[in-house]
């Protein structure tokens, strides 16, 4: 299949480099933050807000910028919970998940500064259940929803996870 131009934008900004996320667990009332990604040939992708760092910024620093920039929702980090490994030539990432709180903001969705404007991925934001969340095709969601059986247990990970990883062998 042919790529089309936001896949061929995601490779160009994002691949063939090591590329560092951070990326913010908010749960409240049983219910997660998420945003809907689409990343071209019509893949939908869901996750929990976050982005990329910038060298010179600490972790916690680059996640309260990128949780503003996709959210409008400022934070407070409270802690680091795991980091998950994603590897699917050409994206590789560590990604750093925290867990945090909403202090002010208005929820609407952003946009991505490191795309061009008709070539933004970010689609929708909503707050989920963990039935919603279970009701997503597996290869729509975020591998690190993949086994869990409530929202308690993301905040209870702790370590270094490759889920499913589709690396190659």
């Amino acid at each position: 299949m042919a790529k089309d131009k936001i896949s061929k934008e995601i490779e160009s900004k994002f691949g063939n480099q090591l590329r560092v996320r951070v990326n913010g667990i908010l749960i409240e009332n049983q219910k997660i933050l998420m945003i809907k990604h689409l990343m071209g040939n019509k893949k939908v992708f869901w996750s929990v807000p976050g982005g990329g760092m910038i060298y010179g910024q600490k972790a916690e620093e680059n996640l309260v910028r990128e949780f503003f920039e996709e959210t409008g929702l400022k934070i407070t980090v409270e802690k680091y919970l795991f980091v998950h490994e994603y590897l699917n030539p050409p994206l590789h990432g560590m990604e750093h998940f925290f867990e945090i709180k909403k202090n002010g903001g208005f929820e609407s969705l952003g946009t991505d500064p490191e795309l061009l404007l008709e070539n933004q991925i970010l689609a929708e934001m909503k707050w989920m259940s963990i039935e919603d969340l279970q009701s997503l095709p597996k290869e729509a969601l975020h591998q690190i929803f993949w086994r869990i059986k409530s929202l308690d247990d993301l905040v209870l990970l702790r370590g270094y996870f490759n889920f499913e990883n589709n690396s190659l062998k």
